[in-house]
């Protein structure tokens, strides 16, 4: 497994530790994480901090350049929100650690020309289906059910 999922795994676990979803994700520009997240809509009390949008967030405000650049890594493939803020920003590659769990929108992202790249890690989909069993009412809050 590469240096950049592992980070996103370890954000996924931190989330997880502070009663959270166990979802993480990392924004690459240039072999250099520039923004790491989790999702934080519990401990925030957030509607839309997602692993993702976090990562984002986190990487502070970029100019459009450095997002054409960019590969985010996220443990769990992305909802609508996430492929949005994707294709909104024209981030040309998302590795995602797993879709067994839950498929977002990877057909979309395919379709308007990013490059999609699913590896189906164990520790990411163990991680998910672990926390899915345990808290499903917050799994289904977490994406719209």
């Amino acid at each position: 497994m590469d240096t950049f999922m592992k980070a996103a795994i370890e954000e996924a676990k931190q989330g997880l530790q502070e009663g959270g979803i166990p979802i993480g994700s990392v924004l690459v520009y240039r072999d250099r994480i520039i923004g790491t997240g989790h999702n934080r809509r519990v401990q925030a009390g957030s509607v839309v901090l997602h692993g993702e949008i976090d990562a984002l967030e986190n990487a502070g405000r970029q100019p459009a350049a450095v997002y054409r650049e960019c590969i985010l890594y996220t443990t769990l493939s992305p909802c609508s929100m996430c492929a949005g803020a994707v294709l909104l920003y024209g981030i040309p590659k998302v590795v995602i650690g797993e879709n067994k769990t839950f498929v977002g929108e990877e057909e979309l992202l395919r379709a308007r020309g990013v490059k999609v790249e699913v590896l189906d890690e164990p520790l990411c989909i163990d991680l998910m289906s672990r926390f899915i069993k345990a808290s499903p009412e917050l799994w289904n809050e977490d994406i719209g059910v």
